[in-house]
């Protein structure tokens, strides 16, 4: 069965704004079925300032951060299945832009870097964890989706 997401996206030239000459404003409104808005807009890197807005969310930022929402999500419902109590997950994800091989700029890598605490009698060591990364990124819905190589570098603390 086939499931359907919304976004909705809102851009209007200002009255001051000849468009024609490419001198316009980049930012704009995103809204998601939950209701849900945010102030998107290109790139600074891509569309300088004041065409664009630092402040604003732009299409790679919500890129990488699609990746490693799903990726979590995925992360947690493996490891409650195991009976692994995870008590915080955090992720300091980045993602690159470069030419791909048919020369077109694209996001060519995302590299999550989760951090996950665990509590509770259970924990799973070093290598449960990656299983669990391994296995979250196979069932990633985002991750199946792209063709952008998808990395996962997880961050372990040293003992204490």
């Amino acid at each position: 069965m086939a499931h359907e997401y919304h976004a909705w996206i809102d851009w209007q030239r200002g009255e001051a704004e000849p468009f024609v000459d490419n001198r316009y404003s980049r930012v704009h409104r995103l809204r998601f079925d939950g209701g849900v808005e945010l102030p998107g807009s290109a790139s600074p890197s891509v569309v300088p300032l004041p065409y664009s807005s630092a402040a604003a969310v732009d299409p790679e930022e919500m890129f990488v951060a699609s990746l490693s929402s799903c990726h979590m999500l995925w992360f947690l419902s493996l490891a409650a299945a195991q009976k692994f109590c995870v008590e915080r997950y955090e992720d300091d994800a980045l993602g690159t832009m470069a030419r791909n091989a048919e020369g077109r700029m694209a996001m060519d890598l995302v590299v999550l870097r989760p951090r996950v605490v665990f509590s509770g009698a259970k924990r799973p060591d070093e290598a449960a964890v990656r299983a669990l990364h391994h296995r979250a990124h196979d069932e990633c819905f985002i991750a199946n989706s792209v063709k952008t190589e998808v990395r996962c570098d997880p961050v372990f603390d040293a003992p204490a």
